[in-house]
């Protein structure tokens, strides 16, 4: 029997969850489904620019583990944006953080003049 999934650490849901082409309707287009904990692996490594293992310490999980929710969050990115498709960001197995700490996207926000 395999071993139950630890959540991954998330500092906050998106402020928006769904991106697409603004000339194409949703249903024409299809849809992408990127997890929670793919999109906190997205803003952790390229937005704010951690390595692997410094992403892995915020989400609490292995370094091998983000790099495969890394890799396939990446993949899902490319299949909307090159075929024009909906990425819908939702779901996964995920715990949220609890706002506080310097990981926390709240910290990111504040250390970065922005709002909301």
């Amino acid at each position: 029997m395999p071993r139950p999934r630890k959540g991954r650490q998330v500092c906050r849901l998106p402020d928006i969850s769904r991106f697409g082409p603004l000339d194409v309707p949703a249903a024409a287009a299809g849809t992408v489904s990127m997890t929670v904990d793919e999109y906190e692996a997205i803003r952790l490594i390229d937005l704010e620019g951690l390595t692997q293992e410094e992403c892995a310490g915020r989400m609490a999980i292995a370094r091998t583990t983000v790099q495969g929710i890394y890799n396939e969050a990446r993949k899902k990115l490319a299949s909307a944006l090159v075929g024009g498709r909906v990425l819908l960001i939702e779901g996964g197995e995920y715990r949220l953080c609890d706002g506080l700490g310097q990981g926390c996207g709240n910290y990111w926000r504040r250390r970065h003049g922005w709002e909301g």
